[in-house]
């Protein structure tokens, strides 16, 4: 046992890089959470060891490198999908995108260093865990934000529990996580002072907060069909593809029976066609069926049948005048709703644009040297007006968030607007075997935090009903084309996250830092 600690003080650099690998296997699709507590529970150990702020930093710092190389290694497999950059890029800006992100934990341990190096393990950890929920934070919107991973994401239970991850309603993704990380580093303190009976109470109460059943749930509220087409990704923007890509989500969302309401749901990149009117007709020559926007409509309207009611992904322009010429100088990605008439409802837009992958950021200086957006296509996509909420009539009030918007946590639902579900079409096509699961696990923590079910519907899995508690209610595999009929869960009233958003995850973060005041006088009594 004590071999473990004079590793970690002999190669305090090479230890924090082992535990970061090691804290990453604790999210999906490894989710061996214990093994990531553990991890955590060491680096709090050896940050609070360190002699001075720069080896605290670093070692902070070097933890996230590796933890965020891990974790992120499915966008390396976004680069085999496009033609414009060497494939390669993608194992460079893995890394590279690490050595940013990397730098909150960094700023994470520097401070608790600094604030509570002097005062105890025990203090130390809750600084640290504090601190770490304010990283977490600001790592969501500093330079347009990457949330990907709280660290509340290994205290998701299976897809038939929300597991420690239930007690989200009342903090947040972001609280979840620093309360986590004290926790993990409160371990270590018992461990060092050989206080077992506390440590093994404490390891049985997290095991079973994680295994705990929740039983069935309530019935749902309205018939949903949710379509998986099962379109690869190398064919998903050659036109020689559109037709028999239409003929296959077409058929899987025939209705099975006569209903007199129905929600379909397609994914992002469920259709090609332009469905709006208005657009010089070059356009609808490249993409649409027999050049017409009203003829697409209308057999998307055939496919869905009287009384359904479509929610689709689908691609519009933002037009200009150019030199005397229209011209397409813009594009958003957005969900549009059709009835089975063919006419279309309010659009909703994509807000949280992907940098690199739906726009090119300071296009004028990287487009020189090579570099270009992931996404096919010559021009920018444009930023939405955020959150919204869109009331279908019959078929509900809908929440809607575009593939990685799921993962911004407070940031799903229209302020004042609350709707009955949230509907998180997706194209995880591009992101190999880690990104999907690591995706529908963070739809999942929305779910629970809001107390909103999550209809997830992507083009190769994994698609998946979710309800209210983050439960899995159905779902749909990678790689399969399939169908999931059942009825929308309800929701559960408004949550203390939902009422209060980021003020809540404040106070946890004041909490803990009270609470470590707190552990720091009684050290000195």
């Amino acid at each position: 046992m004590d071999r473990i600690p004079a590793f970690l003080m002999r190669h305090p650099r090479w230890s924090a890089l082992l535990l970061g690998l090691a804290s990453a296997t604790g999210f999906q699709p490894l989710h061996i959470w214990p093994l990531a507590l553990a991890a955590v529970a060491a680096l709090v150990w050896l940050l609070y060891r360190q002699e001075n702020r720069k080896a605290a930093f670093l070692v902070g710092w070097l933890f996230g490198v590796a933890h965020f190389t891990l974790t992120n290694n499915w966008i390396a497999t976004a680069f085999t999908y496009q033609a414009e950059m060497p494939a390669f890029y993608g194992w460079a800006a893995v890394p590279l995108l690490s050595l940013y992100l990397a730098v909150w934990p960094g700023l994470a341990a520097l401070a608790a260093w600094m604030l509570a190096r002097e005062k105890g393990l025990p203090a130390f950890s809750l600084a640290f865990g504090a601190l770490w929920i304010g990283a977490e934070w600001l790592r969501s919107w500093v330079f347009s934000g990457y949330a990907w991973g709280p660290f509340s994401m290994a205290l998701l239970g299976d897809w038939e529990r929300p597991g420690v991850a239930a007690i989200l309603p009342a903090m947040g993704s972001y609280a979840l996580s620093g309360i986590a990380v004290a926790f993990a580093g409160l371990l270590a303190a018992g461990i060092a002072a050989r206080r077992w009976v506390a440590v093994c109470g404490a390891l049985a109460l997290v095991t079973a907060g994680m295994l705990i059943p929740v039983g069935e749930g309530e019935e749902g509220f309205l018939p949903v069909t949710l379509v998986q087409p099962n379109f690869k990704q190398e064919n998903l923007d050659n036109p020689q593809m559109f037709e028999s890509q239409f003929q296959r989500i077409s058929a899987l969302s025939k209705p099975q029976q006569p209903l007199s309401r129905r929600l379909v749901l397609w994914p992002e990149s469920g259709i090609p066609d332009y469905l709006r009117e208005g657009y010089p007709q070059r356009y609808y020559n490249q993409l649409t069926a027999g050049g017409d926007p009203g003829f697409a409509r209308y057999r998307i309207g055939q496919a869905i049948s009287e009384g359904s009611l479509l929610l689709t992904g689908a691609v519009d322009l933002e037009l200009a005048d150019v030199a005397g010429r229209v011209r397409a100088v813009g594009a958003y990605n957005a969900i549009t709703p059709i009835d089975a008439e063919g006419n279309l409802g309010p659009r909703y837009a994509k807000a949280h644009l992907v940098p690199y992958g739906e726009y090119l950021p300071m296009r004028s200086l990287l487009e020189p040297l090579g570099l270009s957006r992931l996404v096919s296509g010559t021009i920018d996509f444009l930023p939405g007006p955020g959150p919204q909420t869109i009331d279908l009539g019959d078929h509900g009030r809908s929440g809607m968030q575009i593939c990685y918007e799921i993962v911004f946590s407070g940031e799903v639902v229209e302020p004042g607007d609350r709707p009955d579900y949230i509907f998180n079409p997706s194209n995880d096509g591009w992101f190999g075997e880690w990104g999907p699961p690591q995706h529908l696990a963070q739809a999942r923590l929305r779910a629970i935090e809001e107390g909103l079910p999550v209809l997830r519907a992507t083009t190769t899995g994994i698609s998946a009903i979710v309800d209210a508690r983050g439960v899995v209610r159905d779902h749909i595999g990678r790689g399969r084309a399939d169908r999931i009929d059942t009825l929308v869960p309800p929701a559960h009233s408004p949550t203390l996250f939902a009422r209060f958003g980021h003020w809540l995850t404040l106070g946890w973060a004041i909490v803990l830092l009270a609470a470590s005041l707190v552990a720091s006088r009684r050290r000195r009594s």
